[in-house]
């Protein structure tokens, strides 16, 4: 689809949360700003705030790290804590990979390494629900059957939320809480940068049981990611309509 990449008038920012100096939004920071939202990015690691109500933003997403969501550090804890501002106010928000444990770990799932000490780093097969199933239908848009991964800890699907996709190592894959939030244990935004990168900086990761060589990637990649956009396309012009159907305390 064709869009514009400046601002649109009455356009919130989108509220991004990154938790290292170089990470970046990958595709997602694009894709915002393509449907004319700001990129409003965040790291509270690094001492930024994060704002007392969504009131001002489209929608929030928390992106993935090196880190646990069973850390200890300050501001592991103040990001689960603060995803019940978008909760409680019914705003759009989405948890990728770590971003998806802290929103499970908020709600008081588990998270937790896979008893084998297996990992996901690669392309893996994405299996939807029957919940997963009606999803796709509300967005007009069928699940990938590949995903990437980059991970070696998995969550428990909370207490009334749904599990809308699951898989073979880490069952719980993608998982919805109310009527705007989502957790994705997966990585959507990866671009082809993004996994170059990866896979020479931490090497090391792909000596962890269950994940694939560089080139398996790769492959994967060319294989799978014309579907993940078209996939991601239709979820976030799901996602960011969400404002429309919840009310933010004035």
């Amino acid at each position: 689809m064709n869009r514009t990449t400046l601002p649109e008038p009455g356009c919130k920012p989108v509220l991004l949360i990154l938790h290292q100096e170089q990470s970046t939004p990958g595709r997602l920071g694009r894709l915002f700003q393509e449907r004319g939202h700001p990129l409003d990015i965040r790291r509270p690691r690094f001492g930024d705030p994060l704002p007392e109500t969504m009131r001002d933003h489209a929608g929030a997403v928390i992106f993935g790290g090196p880190m646990s969501a069973n850390d200890g550090d300050a501001f592991v804890r103040e990001e689960i804590d603060w995803i019940r501002v978008p909760l409680r106010e019914e705003r759009p928000f989405l948890g990728l990979c770590l971003g998806a444990q802290m929103l499970a770990k908020c709600l008081g799932a588990t998270v937790c390494a896979h008893p084998e000490g297996r990992a996901e780093i690669g392309y893996y097969p994405l299996l939807p629900t029957a919940a997963g199933r009606d999803f796709a239908a509300e967005i007009g848009q069928p699940w990938p059957s590949h995903v990437y991964h980059w991970h070696r800890e998995g969550f428990t699907c909370p207490n009334g939320a749904d599990t809308l996709a699951t898989g073979d190592d880490f069952p719980t894959q993608a998982i919805r809480v109310g009527p705007a939030a989502f957790g994705l244990q997966f990585h959507p935004e990866v671009t082809h940068a993004m996994i170059c990168r990866w896979t020479v900086r931490a090497a090391e990761r792909l000596r962890l049981p269950g994940a694939q060589d560089r080139a398996r990637q790769i492959e994967g990649r060319l294989m799978h990611d014309m579907h993940v956009v078209r996939w991601l396309d239709a979820f976030l012009d799901h996602w960011l309509a969400g404002p429309a159907r919840a009310q933010v305390p004035a």
